[in-house]
């Protein structure tokens, strides 16, 4: 999807116009994928524009970066501030999507990392629905990938890594050229991992199923908890469940989530029709008070919020 254009972008602790906001093309994250980032989105409510899970985004960015041994030169405190300072200065009422990325510059080349200086960097920009208004509200075409999901001893799929997600551009490239709209992932032990930036979601006899993160070689999504938060409030039995393909074929709903798709019905996967192929009445339930909780609608999930 295209970027639009804001005014300014947070680096290393200083706003810089949008057009300035640069590096230099012997950066060793350019060249190694050495980085990790979070998606983030804010979004209007009657208090202001406010930034959703905001610490908890930033938190498992500094994770992340503690896997891939990157020594962010920031606190959990100083990163969430940047992030509200970025949104507030590029004066975005209708809520933007929030990029923040942790990546190492210029001044070493070669396989080692170490000595590369860390740089970090915060965009801001209006961006709708990931997968498209007409996905959000009938579902999408997901196919299974003939591309595999890291294993976790190849790659730590914990880590929202800037380089692993060659595996899921590949994928999605796949895909959208088959006709589809996103794709699934298998694990290397042939279970459901994940789709190309979103986790997976079942419904079977009423019960909402979910492959655990850890096992499935998934990244641990934080719209994955607050969906399985919310299911359980309204009360919905939830589980963690390994999943295989078929589970998808004979689900009676199934639907995906993550902060840039948000929640979105899956309509079919591989040809075959998930339920009647219409997003499905929990689905439909659990969507709708999602929005509700993003936009402080809800009361009981204020404490989600971060007012910019």
């Amino acid at each position: 999807m295209p970027i639009t254009e804001t005014s300014k972008i947070w680096m290393d602790g200083t706003l810089v116009d949008w057009a300035d906001a640069t590096t230099h093309v012997l950066s060793h994250g350019l060249h190694y994928g050495t980085g990790a980032f979070e998606g983030v989105r804010a979004y209007p409510t009657s208090r202001g524009v406010a930034v959703f899970r905001l610490r908890e985004h930033m938190a498992r960015l500094l994770r992340s970066c503690k896997i891939l041994m990157i020594e962010v030169p920031f606190t959990l405190d100083e990163l969430c501030d940047a992030v509200l300072e970025t949104v507030r200065v590029n004066d975005l009422p209708g809520g933007c999507y929030i990029r923040p990325l942790v990546y190492l510059g210029y001044g070493e080349m070669g396989v080692n990392p170490l000595n590369a200086p860390v740089r970090v960097a915060i965009a801001a920009w209006p961006w709708g629905a990931y997968l498209g208004d007409e996905g959000l509200a009938r579902g999408v075409r997901m196919k299974i990938s003939s591309w595999q999901r890291h294993d976790p001893n190849a790659m730590p799929t914990a880590a929202k890594g800037t380089g692993m997600y060659l595996n899921s551009g590949l994928a999605k490239i796949e895909a959208i050229k088959a006709g589809y709209d996103e794709a699934i992932m298998l694990g290397p032990d042939g279970r459901i991992s994940e789709c190309t930036g979103e986790n997976l979601f079942v419904v079977r006899n009423g019960v909402v199923l979910t492959p655990p993160p850890s096992i499935a070689g998934a990244l641990p999504g934080i719209t994955q908890e607050t969906v399985v938060s919310i299911a359980s409030d309204l009360g919905y039995e939830v589980r963690f469940e390994t999943l295989i393909r078929t589970d998808l074929y004979l689900a009676d709903e199934a639907f995906l989530t993550g902060t840039a798709a948000e929640v979105v019905p899956i309509a079919s996967v591989d040809d075959r029709s998930v339920g009647d192929g219409r997003p499905g009445p929990i689905t439909s339930r659990l969507q709708e008070t999602y929005f509700q909780a993003v936009r402080g609608e809800l009361e009981r999930y204020q404490g989600w919020l971060t007012v910019a």
